[in-house]
């Protein structure tokens, strides 16, 4: 059974998967519906689709982001592979419809470099600000790790809290320790993220 975590918690995924080497990082989440009147449903346009945005950002022993580059700190949509080819991102789901993860991240552990102490998983609302939209209209977040050698889950953060007015969010954090590797369930609001460089400053 994996290791169901709340906001603050963290465990050490390599006692949960001896020998662990390859991970696949799922995130997922549901657009709320929206109520209206009934004559505000016949005449009003429909609303844009909630285009969530996974990223990770790659940070070393400081915390800080291991380049000023944006392709050697952070895989997101726009930068599918990190140059080591430690990150792969699975690719943008535009909407978040339909079941189970809407976004994939694959990392190789042994691969990463080895300034790399610190992989932030980071989601943001794309355009949120022109759009009137925040996470306060997303239900059923979560984040969740699986062994891919082994498809044995390690571990899932179901993410709770309201997050009214918030446009970003930094979801967990897996964290080097030695040989070991911890994840922590973050959960941080970020007021205004509509572009992931919003995101990638707080470790600057």
């Amino acid at each position: 059974m994996p290791v169901n975590l709340k906001k603050g918690q963290k465990v050490n995924l390599v006692k949960e998967s001896p020998g662990l080497r390859n991970v696949r990082v799922g995130l997922g989440w549901d657009e709320a519906e929206q109520k209206k009147g009934f004559f505000a449903s016949l005449f009003a346009s429909k609303p844009a689709d909630i285009d969530c945005d996974a990223s990770v950002i790659l940070c070393g022993a400081d915390g800080k982001v291991v380049s000023s580059s944006i392709k050697e700190c952070c895989v997101y949509f726009g930068n599918l592979v990190h140059p080591s080819g430690a990150v792969r991102h699975a690719g943008d789901n535009l909407t978040g419809g339909g079941d189970g993860d809407d976004e994939q991240i694959m990392i190789d552990l042994q691969l990463l470099p080895a300034n790399v102490q610190k992989v932030v998983f980071v989601v943001n609302i794309y355009d949120a600000n022109v759009r009137g939209q925040h996470f306060g209209m997303i239900r059923n977040a979560f984040i969740h790790i699986t062994d891919t050698q082994t498809g044995k889950e390690l571990c899932n953060y179901n993410l709770s809290d309201d997050y009214s007015g918030f446009t970003g969010l930094v979801v967990g954090e897996l964290d080097r320790n030695g040989g070991q590797w911890e994840f922590t369930a973050v959960g941080q609001g970020v007021r205004e993220a509509s572009r992931l460089d919003r995101l990638i400053n707080l470790y600057r």
